[in-house]
C-alpha cells in the first residue's frame, strides 16, 4: 500500500505545483507584456528488485509562452509595443541589464524614462529626456524632441531594442527575462521595431487557463481518492493479520 500511496502523492504535488502556475497566469491575464508561464512533467520510472511497473512523477523547471499579445491603442506617446519578436532593455542592477515586452514607460522628476522604478536603456546607459514642446518615437527606437524655446529637433536616444535567442532565456522572480552566458547581456538589434502610442496585452488565454485548472481540480481530486483507497486497503489488512 506505501507504493500506491507514494505514487499518488507524487501525481497531487504536481498537479498543486501546475495549479500554481496557472493561477499566477491568471492573475496576470491585464498585466500588459506578460508572457505566460508552461508548467512541465516528467515520468520518472521507480528502479529496485524485482519488475520495474511503477512511475512517479517529477516537476521540470517551468518555460515560458512567447507568443505575442494583442496591441491596444491609448495615444499615450510613453506605451509602446514591440512590433513582431524582441525586447525592451532595462536596467536592472549594478551593470545588469534585464529584457521585457512591457512598454507602459514614464518620466521622472529628472526625466528619466523608467519602466516602474528601472531605467529603460539606451546602448549607452539609461535615457534621459529634456523638457521639450514636441516629442517624436520612431519604428527604430529613436526618441527626438523639439525642446522648449527652440524649433530645432534634437536626438536625446535610442531605446536599446534586442532579439536574443529565446533557448537563452529564463524568466527571474521580477518578472524580467535575463539571458543565460554572454555576460548575461544581448546586443541591440536594429531589426527590432516598436509602435508608439501602443501598449501589448497579456498572452494568457484566461478561457484555457481557467479550463486547465479545472482539469487540475479534477486530476488532483482522483489523487486523494486513491491515497483514501490506500489507507482503506492497509486498515483492511492490519483488521485481517488481527484477526489472525
Amino acid at each position: 500500500m506505501d507504493k500506491m500511496l507514494f505514487t499518488a502523492m507524487s501525481g497531487a504535488s504536481r498537479v498543486m505545483m501546475a495549479q500554481q502556475v496557472h493561477a499566477n497566469n491568471l492573475a496576470n491575464v491585464n498585466t500588459a507584456g506578460f508572457r505566460a508561464d508552461i508548467e512541465q512533467a516528467e515520468s520518472v520510472a521507480v528502479k529496485g528488485n524485482g519488475f520495474e511497473t511503477r512511475t512517479l512523477v517529477a516537476a521540470r523547471a517551468g518555460g515560458t509562452d512567447f507568443s505575442h499579445g494583442a496591441l491596444q491603442h491609448t495615444d499615450n506617446p510613453f506605451d509602446m509595443a514591440i512590433r513582431g519578436d524582441g525586447f525592451f532593455a532595462v536596467e536592472a542592477g549594478d551593470n545588469d541589464e534585464a529584457y521585457t515586452r512591457t512598454g507602459n514607460f514614464h518620466l521622472d522628476a529628472e526625466g528619466t524614462l523608467l519602466l516602474g522604478d528601472r531605467p529603460v536603456l539606451s546602448t549607452g546607459g539609461p535615457i534621459v529626456i529634456p523638457e521639450y514642446q514636441q516629442l517624436d518615437i520612431g519604428a527604430d527606437g529613436t526618441i527626438s524632441i523639439v525642446p522648449l524655446g527652440s524649433s530645432l529637433v534634437q536626438e536625446v536616444g535610442q531605446l536599446k531594442l534586442v532579439k536574443p535567442d529565446l533557448a537563452n532565456l529564463h524568466k527571474s522572480e521580477d518578472g524580467l527575462f535575463r539571458v543565460a552566458g554572454q555576460g548575461g547581456q544581448a546586443e541591440a538589434d536594429e531589426n527590432v521595431t516598436v509602435a508608439s502610442g501602443y501598449i501589448e496585452t497579456s498572452n494568457v488565454n484566461a478561457v484555457e487557463s481557467m479550463i486547465n485548472n479545472m482539469s487540475l481540480s479534477r486530476n488532483f481530486e482522483f489523487q486523494i481518492k486513491m491515497m483514501k483507497t490506500a489507507e482503506d486497503l492497509a486498515s483492511a489488512g492490519n483488521r485481517l493479520v488481527r484477526g489472525s
